[in-house]
């Protein structure tokens, strides 16, 4: 059987457009961690390097799965904490300030030992310094407000200032300034007005 995460962690990753509190537990990744503007080169190479190793870890699983109840799993989405060091002016965002931890979930079965399998294998079939950078860690968010935005990423003060009214009515406040995203879209491929992306931020 394959573990799909959409249906397995359907809590974490099935958000809808309005704001929800939501305890999120401790989770497996494979991370990265880079500072400045999104869109230059770095990130993309930084995210590339993240994904030969989540695609390595994925089928050195399924060599050895033979016989287990769950024999191969979907490689879950692309997620971001984001960290701003400086502010360019009120109410405007600096990216080339910005600092950052890229990072894939890992199905809880997944072990160091997988991972240190995969990332000697994918060392010698594919080449990258980035790799060095790559770590296998946990996370857990805690109590969260949690939205899917819809639409551009330069667009995401509006599904923030929708988690801030939440917050007002429910008595919670931000515990910090860094946020989560969760890319359910392949920006690749998907028109940037109907981008998904689910926006997460520490609460207490």
């Amino acid at each position: 059987m394959k573990q799909d995460w959409k249906k397995s962690h359907k809590d974490l990753y099935g958000i809808k457009t309005q704001p929800v509190l939501l305890n999120v537990p401790t989770q497996r990744f494979i991370m990265i961690d880079g500072k400045g503007n999104p869109n230059a080169a770095d990130f993309s190479e930084r995210v590339g390097a993240l994904y030969s190793l989540a695609y390595a870890i994925k089928m050195g699983y399924k060599k050895t799965a033979a016989g287990r109840e769950i024999d191969d799993f979907a490689v879950y989405p692309l997620e971001g904490v984001w960290r701003q060091k400086t502010q360019a002016g009120k109410g405007a965002l600096d990216k080339d300030s910005l600092a950052y931890t890229v990072m894939i979930a890992q199905p809880d079965f997944v072990t160091p030992e997988m991972w240190q399998d995969a990332l000697e294998k994918t060392r010698i079939k594919k080449p990258n310094p980035l790799y060095e950078e790559v770590r296998f860690a946990s996370m857990s968010d805690g109590k969260c407000v949690n939205i899917l935005h819809v639409g551009t990423f330069d667009d995401e003060p509006r599904s923030f200032a929708e988690m801030d009214r939440f917050c007002r009515e429910h008595g919670l406040r931000r515990s910090s300034d860094i946020h989560r995203e969760i890319y359910l879209s392949n920006a690749n491929r998907t028109a940037p007005e109907k981008l998904k992306t689910i926006l997460r931020y520490a609460v207490e």
